[in-house]
Order: structure tokens, then sequence, then C-alpha cells
């Protein structure tokens, strides 16, 4: 192996390890600030920065030190940082957040999630942002093709950066996770560290040391969990959309995505009602003329997560059938093996929302239920009036669509009102009840003119002490019809990451404020937090 080679490898393997940090970074960041476009950018954004600092100096530094036992020096240093994120950095993340609840709970996603990306990634990426400049100032021989070797030395780091992107994302991260995706990389980069000391018949002992116990742990069967606080987690993982995480108690079954508290999907082991907003969704029906319990009906559940919503319909509506489109297939995967979903329930479509609605599979549905809209996970395609209007095309005469909104604010003009205004400019009727003590607010939307006579009867129907009848009352009672008073989501504009970010900032100062509470009640101190959680 001569000293091109090395050079372009080792421009290769840099490239392929700085994509393959910086997607893993924001899978390491997920569960505690969410995947939102916002996290993307700042991670990018950050790691560039990093990046761009580490060509400056790596630059001088190739014209001060005309040799590359530097540069591998500091790749090695840059190995041993990455092989310990696995380790370190869900602290460093809960140390962070749990500092700014004190010091900028208003921007604590923003800041929280910058500073931890800055604490973990910018010295590693620094380090790997000195190798291009570097190994094309010692590529360089002849000052005549010095154009040549300069872009074959970033076309080679492109072209690994390239299988960098893709094998995190459909190889490493869905199989053996995110913690042993960087100890991949980090071996990796310890190999071309020892490859370039072979060469050069240096000693190398430290570095093959190192990369034996990277290896090591990258065999060992490591089980770490991201709550870390929780001893009631039962399945814990990374598909190749979401962080996944399943926890039971002696009450139901609980699913959370992309957090590392909160709750998505419910499955209760005792009683009929979860407790939760799918109680109220189950009102759909009653919107509709003439219904009953033992009517046929067609459902469709866009965000069927692992299938809550299909099973209390099939329970108080044994006629219904039901289509779930999920896209997370090891969503799916856990719906049947911890939540008892059977096909009679729901039928699973692993697609997105949105292109199952021009699929051959979709059906005509009397009530279209969709729940995509939980906190940090807020799809635009999902949001605008032109999805709406798809919806639409797929409900029967007199059909209902409802939807679950996980995102209410205090204040007034918030992704919530503007969400709904553009429902209402599809349908006719269209209403919101916001459930007590929580940030969720149901939507219901039909063109029946009599939806409201339709549901006075329906519920009125219901058998006397009908565990229903409490929902329906105050669902019919307190429930508020909704006019065009926000703006209106289109596939052009459709801001909903930054609005959903104003309104998320609220939603945790108000949530610090109580626990700061709690904690002063309880004497509890910063440990009381994770048992609040």
């Amino acid at each position: 192996m001569n000293k091109k080679t090395v050079v372009y490898l080792t421009s290769f393997f840099c490239g392929m390890s700085v994509m393959a940090v910086e997607l893993s970074a924001s899978r390491l960041l997920a569960p505690y600030f969410g995947t939102s476009s916002i996290i993307w950018t700042i991670i990018i954004g950050l790691i560039m920065i990093s990046l761009s600092i580490g060509n400056v100096l790596g630059g001088r530094l190739a014209d001060k030190y005309r040799s590359l036992d530097r540069l591998y020096a500091i790749i090695w240093i840059s190995s041993l940082w990455i092989a310990l994120i696995p380790f370190t950095g869900k602290y460093v993340i809960t140390l962070s957040v749990l500092a700014l609840m004190w010091l900028l709970p208003k921007g604590l996603l923003t800041a929280g999630s910058a500073i931890s990306c800055l604490v973990i990634f910018s010295v590693p990426m620094v380090m790997l942002g000195m190798a291009s400049p570097w190994l094309v100032r010692i590529g360089l021989d002849d000052m005549d093709s010095s154009g040549r070797t300069t872009g074959r030395i970033y076309a080679v780091n492109t072209i690994g950066s390239i299988i960098g992107t893709f094998v995190p994302t459909f190889v490493t991260i869905p199989v053996i996770g995110t913690g042993k995706t960087f100890l991949t990389f980090a071996l990796l980069l310890n190999l071309i560290c020892i490859s370039y000391l072979i060469l050069q018949k240096k000693k190398f002992i430290h570095t093959a040391v190192s990369g034996m116990v990277i290896l090591v742990l990258l065999v060992l069967p490591l089980s770490d969990s991201y709550a870390f606080w929780r001893d009631d987690i039962v399945y814990e993982g990374e598909s190749l959309y979401n962080y996944v995480q399943v926890s039971e108690d002696d009450e139901a079954v609980y699913l959370s995505t992309n957090v590392a508290f909160g709750v998505q999907s419910v499955y209760p082991k005792t009683g009929v009602l979860t407790g939760y907003y799918y109680d109220y969704a189950l009102m759909a029906p009653f919107f509709m003329k003439d219904f009953s319990a033992d009517r046929e009906l067609d459902v469709l559940v866009l965000g069927l997560g692992t299938g809550t919503f299909a099973k209390q319909c099939k329970k108080f509506f044994p006629n219904t059938r039901t289509d779930g489109v999920e896209i997370d297939p090891t969503i799916a995967r856990l719906s049947k093996k911890y939540f008892g979903l059977t096909d009679e329930e729901a039928g699973i479509f692993v697609t997105d929302g949105r292109t199952f609605l021009k699929s051959p599979d979709a059906r005509m549905y009397d009530v279209v239920m969709i729940d995509a809209y939980h906190d940090i996970t807020f799809p635009f395609h999902m949001s605008t009036t032109e999805f709406f209007s798809e919806v639409k095309s797929r409900l029967k005469p007199g059909g209902v669509v409802v939807m679950n909104i996980n995102m209410r604010s205090q204040k007034g003009n918030d992704i919530t009102t503007w969400l709904c205004s553009t429902v209402r400019n599809n349908w006719n009727y269209v209403f919101r009840y916001d459930v007590k003590d929580s940030t969720n607010t149901i939507v219901f939307a039909t063109d029946e003119a009599d939806c409201l006579r339709w549901f006075s009867e329906n519920a009125a129907n219901l058998s006397d002490g009908h565990v229903l009848s409490e929902i329906a009352e105050n669902v019919f009672g307190e429930m508020t019809a909704v006019e065009k008073t926000g703006g209106i989501f289109t596939d052009d504009l459709a801001p909903v990451e930054l609005m959903g970010q104003q309104v998320l900032d609220e939603i945790i100062n108000y949530t610090i404020n109580e626990y700061k509470d709690l904690i002063k009640k309880t004497g509890k101190g910063i440990r009381g937090i994770f048992d609040l959680l």
C-alpha cells in the first residue's frame, strides 16, 4: 500500500464517518428533542460549522507540520471520542436539559439540542474536518497536477460521505442501534490509523489496543437505555423512522416514540377505556345519521400506532372494519407482540398516510381517524388543505373525520387554531373538544347539516350506565364550532415546525414550573424530576 492509496482511503473513511456521525447524532438527540426540521437544522448547521473550523485548522497545521503523523494522531483521538459517545452522550443531554430547565425554559428544545450537539460532536467533527486540507497538502507531489489530485481527494471524500449517508440509515442503526453505529465508525477510523502506522513502520500498540477495545464493545450484547431513570421499560429499540419505547405497569402497556417520556399508544389491561384522548375520538360515529353500535362501520386510521383506536372501535362497535396505516414497520410489528392487535381489529398497511389515500388499497370510509400530530413530530404534508381534500375524497356521504392534535397552547393564535381553520376550509361543520388537563384537542369534521341532531339522538340511545354516556355528554356540552379564524396550511406554505416549536416552548415552560412547585413541596431536589417523569 503506497502513500497515495493511504491518502485516498483516509479521505474516504473520514468522509464516511462524518456523515455517519451526523445521522447518528439525530438519533441520539431524538428521544429528548424530537426529529423536527428545526432539530435537523441545528445538527447540520453546527456540524458544518465544526467542519469548517477543522478545514481552516487543518490547512494551517498541514503547512506547519508537513507530515501525516500528527493528522493520524488527531484522527485516532477523534475515533476515541466517537467511541465514548454511546456511553456519555445521554448523560450530557440530560444534564443540559436539567440545567436549561431553570435557566432558559422557553428555549429548552432549541438551546438544549444546540448545547448537546456542541458538547458531544463539535470536537470530533473539527478533528475530522482537518483531514481533507491536510491530505491535499501532503498528497501534492507535482504542482502541475495539483488540481487533479485535489479533485480526486475531495471526490473520494464525497463518495465516502454518500456511503456514510446510506449505511447508518438502512443498515447499522436499524440492525445494531445508534450506539453501536458510533462504535462501528470509530473502529473504521482506528483501522485506517493502524494501516498508516504499519505502512510507515511505526509503533501502533496504543492504536491496536484501542481498536481491540472498541471491537469488543461492538461485539458484546450491550443494552443501554435512553430513559435510564426508568425501570418499567420492556422494549427499547430503533427503527428506520423512530426511537421506540414500550413500557408496562399494572394498568396498561404504553408506546412512546422519539421521546424519553410521553405516550402515543395505550393498551389497557383492565377496564374498557384508556383514560386518554382515544376515548373522546370514539364520539366520531355519533355525528352520523341513525348510528348504532351494531351498524357496519368502515374506519380508516392514519397513524395507527399500535392500534389503540382500532381496538376500541372493534370493542364498542363490533361490526367495524378498520384499515390502519402506519409508516413504521417496527411499530406495526410491536402492535401484535405487545399490544395484542389482531387482524380482525385492523388490517395494517405499512406506508405513509397521504400516500395510502391514493393507493388502490384505500376504500371509502364512514370514519377517518387522523392521529399523526404528536408533540415534536408534526408532518407538514398531512396538515395542509390539499391533504384534507384527499381525505374527503375517501369519505362516504355523511362520513366523519376525527383528529387528535397534541399541541394546544394556552394562547390564542396557535398551530391548533391554524390546523382547525385548515380543516374548516374543507368541511362545512367542524367542532373541537379540548381535553381537560392535557394538551390534546379532538376535532370532528363533517358535511352533514344535521350532525348535532344526530349526535344528540345517538347519545340518547345509549343504555343507562353505558361507559360512553358520560363522554358523549361532556363532548356534546363542551365542544365548540370552528370558524376560519386562523391561517390555512397549504402544500406550498405550512410552517408547522416553527409554530409547533413556539407551542412546545410554552408547554415546556408551564410544565417545568409545575415540576418546580412539586419539587419544592416534596423536597426531593432535582432527582424528583425523574420520579415525576
